[in-house]
């Protein structure tokens, strides 16, 4: 099983200095792949702009969005997404996420009212069917992989259906090795397989204690009530490591459960990337295999 590690960039305003600096010191330092998510409530880079520009300050890296595949219609979604394949060189990585649910995203997006798992489902399928038509331009992987998160019983068996991967997040590593199994089960019974290393989780940490550890318990907590999936006995803030071997050691018992591939987030605000990516590649690229 092939460990990789990841790191979360864009996590502010787009900034075209900062944002080269990191994807190119990134890459320089080993890690696997940069992500960049899609938050449109908040100031933080459109991952398809931002991925389009860090492939060119990069040429090895892959390339991760996490995308929300709604306030645009499947064409548009499949044309950027085809354009945006080509553009990276074949290095890009697709997880499709429903936002975050805050004040006036849903609105903004088309999808109040509207199940948005259900949704996602119906995207799939359509983006899967304009890449294997007449689009003037196809994706130049082939197939484009378009994974999922989630972690409730709907998450887990659409997953199954119609998923190439699943990148979660904010579970502890037993529920993360039942979701997993849940998902490969689900997969089994619509006829269909995934790829056993095409399982992640994104993970977010801090270097110390310094006022971060209680921030992100409060964070976290806040998340419960949305989160009736989290284990009851679980302390959410236990799912924010804090210091290197505290990370290492989640890491390990992700890994145990059948998980390889790892998204690294700061929940600190970073003051210097280039150090925080020299502590974070000492912490972790050793694990990889």
């Amino acid at each position: 099983m092939k460990v990789r590690f990841a790191v979360s960039v864009g996590l502010g305003p787009p900034d075209p200095v900062a944002l080269g600096a990191v994807c190119a010191a990134a890459e320089a330092k080993g890690f696997d792949s940069l992500w960049l998510s899609d938050v449109p409530s908040l100031p933080s880079t459109e991952p398809t702009l931002g991925a389009a520009y860090a492939a060119a300050v990069t040429r090895k890296v892959h390339l991760g969005i996490n995308l929300i595949p709604f306030g645009a219609t499947p064409y548009v979604v499949a044309h950027h997404l085809a354009q945006l394949d080509q553009l990276t060189g074949g290095r890009l990585l697709v997880t499709l996420v429903p936002g975050l649910d805050l004040p006036g995203e849903r609105e903004a997006l088309g999808t109040a009212g509207r199940h948005r798992g259900r949704l996602m489902e119906e995207v799939i399928g359509q983006l899967r069917d304009l890449w294997a038509g007449d689009l003037p331009v196809k994706p130049a992987q082939e197939p484009l992989e378009l994974w999922l998160g989630g972690s409730g019983p709907e998450a887990i068996a659409r997953a199954g259906r119609v998923s190439d991967g699943w990148l979660g997040s904010l579970v502890s590593p037993r529920r993360a090795g039942q979701i997993r199994a849940g998902i490969q089960a689900a997969a089994a019974e619509a006829g269909r397989s995934i790829d056993p290393e095409h399982f992640g989780l994104s993970v977010g940490y801090a270097r110390d204690a310094a006022g971060v550890e209680a921030a992100a318990r409060t964070r976290l907590r806040a998340v419960r009530p949305r989160r009736p999936d989290l284990d009851p006995g679980v302390d959410p803030g236990d799912l924010v490591p804090v210091g290197a071997p505290t990370l290492r050691r989640l890491l390990g018992q992700l890994v145990e459960e059948g998980l390889s591939k790892f998204v690294l987030r700061p929940v600190a605000p970073v003051a210097d990337w280039d150090e925080e990516l020299d502590w974070l590649a000492a912490a972790v690229l050793s694990l990889e295999t």
